[in-house]
């Protein structure tokens, strides 16, 4: 398959100007798509962007990716029904680095190779370029009709907040980036999502009205979930590509909680595996779907993609933890930190160590932490082997909760049933 025909099989295009294929085909082109720095991590939002570029360079052909240093201090008003917060030159240094971090581990920056990606920040453009010249050396170029007549213009007219002129001009200023980029680097295709369609395509008419040039470009569609929620965000929030911000056991339940639905749509688009092995998976999921092959390999692909090896098998380790049937010893054999993660959304409880170390008379113990609400309640539990205690049933000979039944000398998992746990915190 050609480049194009690959990211169409994906779904991974929905706009696409005439002639892209053909350029594709013909030579190696230069390509670029927008970073926004609003945050010193990317988003798993932002990994459609990041593969495209990765496709790109795999079909032989030389990724850019730009950081909006200077755009983001203005804001894009497209797909938004307000205005951004407009961040200080500080904090988006700071967030471009953090950028630059996470891309470098998907593309390939070696120097000397013909079509090694490369970083570029707007910023670097924009910072000497003062207003009167930009009217007279980009504004003139395209009309008011022109802007006015875009989706992401109408739609916020149209609204209660209205555009103020800062955003109304940002399709000028992200239009001049494509025409930069195709005098100073040979750049002659950009992409990006859907909702930027707009923005991309003034780039490509000030290409042609002020350099003579012809520039192509294609966009891929938003990422919907089958339920109508927002893809990406969870109640705690964003999805991020950052370990600290999201773990990787986290990014990784992400992933595995796919519905089937999003799943058949998604191991197309955020994987890399080929056509032959996506149609044996889909096979598989429709004769036992209760296997969950699809979300396994989906959440497997994407975590050692995005982190490691290495983090995907403790995440399906901290996935049997709470899910299977994991033993103490794996258990005892997380770190603190790793632990925690795991753990990260189980009701905390907090106990006197002193209590523990003198012997805490079990039944007293689940009283007194709430986990049960009266000690009658907790000893039915127990007599009916129906607590577990660091993954381990609890017999009724156990009487006492003790200093040695501590992981890390500080925690204790209870489990009530087969789906309630606890975390207690001896301090």
């Amino acid at each position: 398959m050609t480049l194009i025909e690959e990211l169409q099989w994906r779904g991974m295009i929905q706009d696409i100007m005439p002639g892209t294929a053909e350029l594709l085909q013909k030579e190696m082109v230069s390509g670029y798509i927008g970073f926004d720095p609003t945050s010193d991590s990317l988003h798993i939002g932002s990994l459609v962007p990041i593969l495209l570029l990765v496709h790109l360079q795999k079909a032989g052909h030389k990724p850019y990716a730009l950081v909006g240093g200077a755009t983001g201090m203005v804001g894009d008003p497209s797909g938004k029904s307000e205005e951004r917060n407009l961040l200080s030159e500080e904090i988006l240094q700071f967030n471009q680095a953090g950028v630059r971090n996470q891309l470098a581990k998907f593309l390939d920056f070696t120097d000397g190779k013909a079509n090694a990606a490369e970083m570029v920040n707007n910023y670097d453009w924009f910072k000497d370029f003062s207003f009167l010249n930009f009217i007279r050396d980009v504004g003139k170029h395209i009309t008011v009709n022109y802007m006015m007549s875009k989706d992401s213009v109408k739609k916020r007219l149209d609204g209660e907040t209205g555009m103020s002129f800062t955003e109304f001009t940002y399709q000028l200023v992200q239009g001049y980036d494509f025409y930069w980029l195709y005098q100073n680097k040979n750049c002659k295709l950009q992409m990006g999502g859907s909702d930027q369609w707009g923005n991309i395509v003034t780039g490509t008419e000030l290409i042609r009205r002020k350099a003579g040039g012809e520039a192509f470009a294609f966009t891929c569609p938003l990422i919907t979930k089958a339920d109508g929620g927002k893809f990406g965000k969870t109640e705690k929030g964003n999805i991020w590509l950052d370990a600290k911000k999201t773990s990787p056991y986290q990014f990784y339940q992400f992933w595995l909680n796919a519905s089937d639905e999003d799943a058949k749509k998604w191991i197309r688009i955020f994987t890399l595996l080929s056509k032959e092995e996506i149609e044996v998976l889909l096979i598989q999921q429709e004769a036992a779907p209760h296997e969950r092959a699809l979300q396994k390999k989906l959440a497997e692909e994407v975590t050692c993609f995005v982190h490691s090896r290495a983090d995907y098998e403790f995440a399906v380790k901290a996935s049997e933890i709470l899910f299977g049937n994991a033993t103490t010893e794996i258990l005892q054999s997380l770190s603190e930190e790793q632990l925690l993660q795991v753990m990260e959304g189980v009701p905390a409880i907090e106990v006197s160590k002193a209590s523990v170390e003198a012997g805490y008379e079990i039944v007293s113990f689940l009283a007194d932490t709430q986990i049960f609400p009266s000690k009658g309640e907790a000893r039915k539990m127990l007599q009916a082997g129906g607590l577990g205690l660091n993954k381990a049933k609890v017999s009724v000979e156990k009487t006492q909760i003790e200093s040695s039944d501590l992981l890390k000398d500080t925690y204790l998992l209870v489990q009530k049933g087969k789906k309630n746990y606890y975390l207690v915190k001896a301090v």
